[in-house]
């Protein structure tokens, strides 16, 4: 479920003592436990393959970022814990952490974001290689969360002024999905109180509105993106003054 709490709060469903949704910390830590393997290296290295699948090509792990986010992340440390306390690991805290800590520091570029959210805009079958990712069933899974959790706690206000599948990173990075038409990355570092891109928030929202994507936009047969053009650089222009 959607929680109106910091994407790194401290807090677990009242009444399952389960991790609101994999979008905030909580949640992402409880799926970083179940990845396949006997360890948590073997654990990584699945996590890793999974990610590689969806981007098209090998990634690597940025060492540096990962030994920062082991050596500060005491608040995931706590919120492991927690879980741990509530029967809701699939392995030992330190090696959820340690997957999850390497998930973070998973090292791409928006084109790597573009593809990835280009996959799941096709279905779960990435569009370069033409390799299948993931089921048409858990795409549509995993858009419906990322619609309405996607954004941290300015999900519903986000549906609200945009209207499609996207989820965000403190890294500054924004993906977005259409499905059957495209997958959008937009990266700008700075960021607002909720944790967002303000440049990728801005540019989201005047590209949707430009091309009438909103899920609930009364059109007669839909939007159909694919066979429109736009001045990108005057969205570009637009954003780089917020």
């Amino acid at each position: 479920e959607p929680t109106g709490d910091s994407f790194n709060a401290i807090s677990l469903d009242q009444r399952s003592n389960r991790p609101h949704n994999p979008m905030v910390n909580a949640g992402a830590i409880a799926i970083s436990s179940m990845f396949p393997g006997e360890d948590a290296k073997a654990a990584a290295a699945a996590m890793r393959t999974t990610m590689s699948r969806f981007a098209g090509r090998p990634l690597a792990i940025d060492e540096a970022v990962f030994a920062s986010e082991r050596e500060t992340g005491h608040r995931n440390r706590a919120l492991a814990w927690l879980m741990q306390n509530s029967g809701m690991l699939k392995r030992p805290p330190d090696d959820a952490l340690d997957v999850y800590f390497r998930q973070c520091s998973v090292s791409v570029s928006a084109i790597d974001l573009s593809v990835m959210a280009a996959t799941l805009a096709n279905g779960g079958s990435n569009p370069i290689t033409r390799q299948n990712v993931v089921s048409a069933a858990t795409v549509q899974d995993v858009l419906s969360v990322m619609l309405s959790c996607g954004m941290y706690n300015y999900a519903g206000q986000w549906v609200h002024e945009v209207g499609i599948a996207a989820k965000s990173g403190v890294s500054g990075a924004v993906v977005a999905v259409v499905p059957g038409q495209f997958g959008l990355a937009v990266w700008s570092p700075r960021l607002d109180a909720t944790g967002n891109s303000v440049r990728g928030i801005a540019f989201c929202k005047a590209f949707t509105e430009e091309l009438g994507l909103h899920l609930f936009r009364p059109v007669p047969n839909g939007p159909d993106v694919l066979r429109r053009r736009s001045n990108v650089r005057r969205f570009q222009k637009d954003c780089f003054q917020c």
